[in-house]
C-alpha cells in the first residue's frame, strides 16, 4: 500500500513540476511578444519621424536648387529631380519588397529553452 501511495505521490510531483514548466515557458512567449510588440512600435515612431524629417530636407533642398537655376536652367533642373526622387523610390521599394521576404524566428529563445527541457528530460532525442 505504501509503494502505491509513495508511487501516486511521485506522479503528482512529476504532474506539478511539469504544470510548473509549462507555466514558466508560456510567461517566457508572453515577454517576448511583447518585448517584440514593444521594440517595434519604437522602430516605426523613430522611422515615421525619420521620414519626416528626411522629406522635409529633400523638399527644401529641391526648392533652394531650383531657385537657384529658375533663370537658365529650370525645366532641365525639375526633371533631373523628378528622374532621382524616381530612381530613389524604386530602390527604397525593392529592399522593402526584400527584407518583406526575409522571416524572422519569433520565439527562439523560447524554442531554444524548450529544447534544453527536451534534452534533459530524454537525452536520446
Amino acid at each position: 500500500m505504501s509503494e502505491s501511495r509513495g508511487l501516486m505521490e511521485s506522479l503528482k510531483r512529476l504532474a506539478c513540476t511539469s504544470l510548473v514548466i509549462i507555466q514558466t515557458r508560456i510567461e517566457l512567449l508572453s515577454n517576448e511578444l511583447e518585448e517584440e510588440r514593444l521594440r517595434i512600435g519604437q522602430m516605426l515612431l523613430y522611422g515615421s519621424v525619420a521620414l519626416f524629417f528626411f522629406g522635409l530636407a529633400i523638399l527644401l533642398m529641391t526648392v533652394f536648387i531650383v531657385a537657384v537655376f529658375w533663370d537658365s536652367y529650370r525645366l532641365p533642373v525639375l526633371g533631373g529631380f523628378v528622374m532621382l526622387y524616381f530612381v530613389a523610390g524604386l530602390l527604397v521599394w525593392n529592399a522593402l519588397r526584400r527584407v518583406s521576404r526575409e522571416k524572422t524566428r519569433l520565439f527562439s529563445a523560447s524554442l531554444s529553452e524548450l529544447d534544453d527541457d527536451r534534452d534533459r528530460l530524454d537525452p536520446r532525442l
